[in-house]
């Protein structure tokens, strides 16, 4: 469909059912914020892949979301270029070769050269390389002090929660009860470690996407009629090393990868 002149046109295809996942009080405070270009329309949790690829483009044939990634991330490119990389080495974590600014991610390498162009062994996904910008950009370089906290107590988490908890522990929890081998997966070929059990949880892994931005994932298996949960854990530094819309790609993107990881080994269909 021809891209909406106005709100109203976006809120026609909402349930209305103002469930506040996505963060706004209402649905048409969304349609509103979506026209405006604040959010994007597959921020809605309820919309279908069909539906939201109505949108490809934008109110009043303005860029579409895709392009709007790919304008964010060629702007995260051009300030890369001015900063110092073999600066920025020690804050992010990392070290310096050959002009390249090299981090762990994940337990691979993932590297940025002067221009601001990424380079990994693995493909480097669209939603990796926003928060790998952001980290080695504005990101403190705060050391984790292992007090671990959920997405919600992170500054300027608690109106995303609805949609993280969607994205992330939701989706991570589908694969995680039929993906039995899942956590062995994630420490064999993430560079994961099982830890000792947090908050009375069956099985705990910590994770590390970016050097000072470890995650903790804690799963609970369904016990006597009570069904599984799963919740994603940050240290309680992560938002002064990463601002609170990367850390929600983060946990959205390990959502996907885990996902793909369960559908090549034929646990979901696709």
């Amino acid at each position: 469909m021809p891209a909406p002149k106005n709100a109203m046109e976006i809120f026609r295809l909402l349930d209305k059912s103002n469930c506040r996942e996505c963060g706004e009080k209402t649905c048409l405070a969304f349609a509103g914020a979506v026209f405006q270009g604040h959010r994007t329309v597959d921020e809605c949790p309820k919309l279908t892949p069909s539906e939201i690829e109505q949108f490809s483009g934008s109110p009043s044939g303005g860029p579409s979301i895709e392009e709007n990634r790919e304008a964010h991330l060629e702007a995260m490119k051009q300030k890369i270029r001015k900063i110092d990389l073999a600066a920025a080495t020690e804050r992010a974590g990392g070290r310096f070769e050959n002009g390249r600014l090299i981090l762990k991610i994940l337990g691979k390498d993932f590297s940025v050269d002067a221009q601001g162009n990424l380079m990994s062994d693995i493909h480097v996904n669209p939603w990796l390389a926003a928060p790998f910008f952001d980290y080695v950009l504005n990101g403190e370089g705060v050391t984790p002090i292992g007090q671990w906290v959920s997405f919600r107590e992170l500054k300027n988490g608690k109106d995303r929660y609805p949609l993280f908890q969607k994205r992330c522990e939701e989706a991570m929890q589908r694969v995680a009860d039929i993906y039995t081998d899942l956590f062995d997966d994630i420490v064999h070929l993430f560079s994961g470690r099982q830890v000792e059990r947090q908050f009375q949880s069956d099985i705990s892994v910590v994770l590390h996407p970016l050097p000072k931005v470890p995650v903790m994932i804690c799963y609970w298996r369904p016990d006597e009629g009570i069904g599984s949960s799963l919740n994603v854990f940050f240290d309680q530094t992560a938002d002064r090393n990463l601002d609170i819309g990367s850390v929600f790609s983060l946990g959205a993107g390990m959502a996907l990868m885990f996902q793909k990881l369960a559908l090549r080994h034929g646990f979901v269909e696709n």
